[in-house]
């Protein structure tokens, strides 16, 4: 039977990265939908694998419809912070499996709450796909494998201008700062404030030393469910670093009321968008994820550290999910439930599907 794929918000530049790495590496048909009417295929899709589909996610009747005819759907219609799980809910109801790029803390536990339906109905959802979170979550399990005990995560990322993708990805970065957020700390929740602690981290280039601060990401809840640590850290930064400070006066110095009203949100958004559109030219639109783990190994202290970069960081997102997908279409990832990607993907099928992609992770251990 021909595989079929639903990718909801396929016309966005997420979207259309992870249709650009199914129609490469799978013989997939995929269905990608938009809210326009009037919507087409993008044009660098000649295959006639790709088709459009006009579909508005509050039409549940449609979307219904339109995950009954597939094998696999993905869900790329962010921001997440707006999302319920309903997508993943019709899925469930369906019988058919689900990923998605989620990036939201809260989105990320309604979806968890689903975990025992989606068992029960012989689903497998697999959410935080991309490449943060995603493959930042299994570089993280690559690690701590090399480990005899783990006691500290911290993983940090670094992107570059817009990192190639659209106006949704600076709406989530605003409406990242909106709340104080719980981590993991020491071997027990503590609340940071958002683009606070700032540290210089160690990147591969062409970033090199490059400032990060706290942020709220969805690892900070998965990964202390899926590993015996004491603590782990988030943490995130942009280049150039005018954006950072930009981004810490306003999470330091603006009302809470302002960063909780969804126009003062579009506002930064696009001004943001309009400043990486000029700044884009020499900064790049790349990503760089590093994981560091310390632990135990031989009875010593031990640390592992993994890191990766990609010159495009929606195309790294679409290398992500892509890579689940894949692996879920061939049926080598069948685990009933709702699970993160360090907790459904073995180190090995991560390993050869991104070998099969030429995304090369560096791990040094001392």
């Amino acid at each position: 039977m021909t595989n079929r794929v639903l990718i909801v918000g396929g016309r966005g530049r997420i979207g259309s990265s992870v249709a650009r790495d199914l129609v490469t590496h799978t013989d997939a048909e995929i269905t990608i939908t938009g809210r326009d009417p009037q919507g087409s295929i993008p044009g660098e899709f000649l295959s006639d694998r790709v088709q459009y589909l006009a579909l508005d996610l509050a039409d549940s009747a449609a979307l219904r419809q339109a995950v009954s005819s597939s094998n696999l759907v993905v869900h790329c219609a962010g921001p997440f912070h707006y999302r319920d799980a309903n997508v993943l809910k019709i899925c469930i109801d369906g019988g058919v499996n689900y990923a998605d790029v989620s990036d939201s803390r809260s989105f990320t536990r309604r979806a968890l709450e689903c975990r025992n339906q989606a068992r029960d109905a012989g689903v497998t959802a697999i959410i935080n796909t991309g490449i943060f979170p995603g493959v930042s979550n299994s570089m993280v399990r690559r690690d701590v494998e090399q480990l005899d005990e783990a006691e500290q995560i911290h993983l940090s990322y670094v992107v570059g201008g817009s990192g190639g993708a659209g106006v949704t990805v600076m709406r989530t970065t605003f409406l990242g700062l909106q709340t104080p957020f719980d981590v993991w700390i020491d071997g027990k929740l503590q609340q940071v404030k958002p683009y606070s602690d700032r540290e210089s981290i160690e990147f591969p280039a062409p970033y090199g030393k490059t400032s990060v601060y706290w942020f709220d990401m969805p690892e900070a809840i998965t990964l202390p469910e899926t590993f015996p640590v004491k603590t782990v850290i988030t943490k995130f930064g942009t280049s150039p670093d005018i954006y950072n400070h930009l981004t810490w006066f306003v999470a330091k110095y603006w009302p809470a009321s302002w960063l909780r009203n969804n126009s003062v949100i579009e506002f930064l958004s696009y001004v943001s968008y309009g400043m990486t559109a000029v700044t884009n030219n020499f900064s790049g639109v790349g990503v760089a994820v590093r994981s560091q783990v310390t632990g135990i190994k031989n009875g010593k202290p031990a640390t592992v550290r993994s890191a990766v970069v990609h010159s495009n960081a929606a195309a790294a997102t679409g290398i992500g999910t892509g890579s689940i997908a894949q692996l879920m279409l061939e049926g080598k990832l069948q685990k009933p439930g709702v699970w993160s990607v360090e907790q459904a993907l073995s180190t090995e099928l991560f390993e050869a599907v991104l070998g099969s992609r030429n995304l090369n992770i560096e791990q040094f251990i001392s």
